[in-house]
């Protein structure tokens, strides 16, 4: 059935997603897929829309080894031989033996990644898209990047969503061996060069994937406002002078904007079952003491709760997170707070984690770091338990831990970059404002300097610290959460679509 004019049909595109509403299917709950950010942000806008009354549809690959892992435990024993799920009314799988025995969203091999995200596009433009007849299509990253000109072609709006710069490149020659048409929108592909005919371009003129959902998209948004002023803005070298090409015309056209991501609703103290114990900006230096007591003795941490304890909780990335930046200074900071028995906590994989290892062994620093893999319990655990999170990042399109932190009365020691521009202000005492310590210059002694604010705060008298660790806790709690997002992303479909998205 087509859908109805009072309510136009949405159908979201995503390579990942975490728990869809257990109403759009009896398993689709159990559909989920994660590799980073998107799986969650996908999960808890689909979710926000659907709980709003929008007549939303997800499509995403078939990931047949990691859905039957999920799956296993919840069906009948009869059911258990059958690896294929399938899908319910509002959740479309693209199936292709490509996804079917990965046990991760993406592939370690670069070109795997080209293969599956041409499959993955292939079964949404030629069955999914045909099957669901959407209103209004939302694609996000370049795993769906080819969509968008299908559907300029087809004349269906299209919003397209960065979450991150990465990329791929394929010829028309290879897109086409891979089963999609793409003589039939050609023309509104971006390729590595200028050309004017279809043939020109099929063997030899490579398609940028990105930039293709960039140029054709009716709509295109990053998860920050402050994000995509600094792409164009020119502000990294690593971003392709394409992509910001052409995210400058869809700005000079209006048809460009930033949109914040939120927290998964998981992340909440009053409700938090990976806590020793919950509380609320009522009772949380209580709470914090308690999670920080627990935490210490989990980790062989020196058992004190009035050392501050700093959270390290982005992976660690020197090329991104700007941890080599806290090695550069790790020895002085720890040493120079000796005396307030100044701790931190590592949970995190990357390459960088060997280093803060020597250093913790080489100094005999046991008692005041941990360096842990990541793990969702202690990632949960050590919100509830930091006085700050460590945020030095070069650039973020979003981010989603210092937002996370402060909900948790965990203060951000942050870049003044990206999403921590548009959700962190440094802290003001006196004036009552603020809800974190920025450094604006990228350098270890940016991050030195952020970290003394915040080891001052933390000297106040128990009574000022506490009042603004409880007013930071309720404002954080209030703006950054999903209804707010979806509100903005519901705004954004009716702008395109030029009429209410619910009647």
């Amino acid at each position: 059935m087509p859908a109805s004019p009072k309510n136009p049909r949405v159908l979201i595109i995503t390579p990942e997603v975490t728990y869809l509403p257990d109403r759009m299917g009896s398993l689709s709950q159990y559909l989920t897929a994660k590799a980073g950010g998107l799986a969650d942000v996908s999960a808890a806008l689909i979710s926000s829309l659907f709980k709003q009354g929008a007549d939303v549809h997800v499509a995403l690959p078939d990931y047949r080894s990691i859905f039957k892992d999920r799956l296993a435990p919840f069906l009948k024993k009869e059911q258990r031989k059958i690896l294929s799920v399938m899908p319910d009314d509002r959740v479309h799988l693209a199936e292709d033996r490509a996804f079917y025995y990965l046990n991760r969203v993406y592939s370690e091999y670069g070109g795997e990644n080209t293969k599956l995200g041409l499959a993955f596009q292939r079964e949404v433009i030629n069955n999914i898209i045909p099957r669901v007849r959407p209103d209004l299509i939302h694609c996000n990253d370049w795993m769906t990047g080819l969509v968008p000109a299908m559907a300029r072609e087809m004349g269906i709006p299209c919003l397209f969503t960065i979450h991150n710069i990465h990329t791929v490149k394929a010829t028309l020659a290879h897109i086409e061996d891979r089963g999609i048409d793409a003589a039939y929108f050609w023309q509104y592909l971006y390729y590595e060069r200028a050309t004017r005919t279809y043939e020109e371009a099929w063997a030899h003129n490579p398609v940028d994937f990105l930039c293709s959902g960039v140029f054709a998209a009716h709509f295109v948004n990053t998860v920050s406002p402050r994000f995509l002023e600094e792409i164009v803005e020119g502000r990294y070298d690593f971003i392709s002078k394409p992509l910001r090409d052409e995210l400058t015309n869809k700005m000079k056209a209006a048809c460009s904007t930033g949109i914040l991501n939120a927290p998964d609703p998981s992340f909440n103290p009053r409700t938090d079952k990976e806590l020793a114990v919950t509380y609320d900006d009522t009772d949380h230096h209580r709470g914090k003491r308690k999670n920080k007591r627990a935490l210490q003795e989990k980790l062989g941490l020196a058992n004190n709760p009035d050392a501050p304890l700093f959270f390290w909780p982005s992976r660690l990335d020197p090329i991104q997170k700007g941890c080599q930046l806290l090695a550069d200074i790790f020895y002085h900071v720890i040493s120079n707070y000796w005396h307030l028995q100044v701790q931190f906590v590592f949970v995190a994989d990357g390459n960088y984690q060997q280093v803060f290892r020597n250093i913790v062994h080489h100094h005999h620093f046991q008692e005041r770091v941990a360096v842990c893999d990541f793990s969702e319990h202690l990632e949960h655990l050590s919100y509830a338990a930091a006085d700050f999170i460590l945020m030095p990042s070069l650039f973020e399109p979003c981010g989603l831990p210092q937002m996370i932190a402060p909900i948790y009365g965990a203060l951000p020691v942050a870049h003044d970059t990206g999403g921590i521009h548009d959700t962190i202000v440094h802290l003001n005492v006196e004036k009552g404002s603020g809800n974190g310590f920025l450094f604006k210059t990228y350098d270890a002694s940016g991050l030195y300097w952020a970290i003394s604010q915040a080891i001052e705060f933390h000297k106040l008298n128990d009574e000022i610290k506490q009042d603004h660790i409880a007013r930071i806790m309720r404002q954080s709690l209030s703006e950054f959460n999903y209804a707010n997002t979806a509100k903005k992303y519901m705004d954004l479909y009716e702008k395109m679509l030029e009429r209410p998205l619910v009647g």
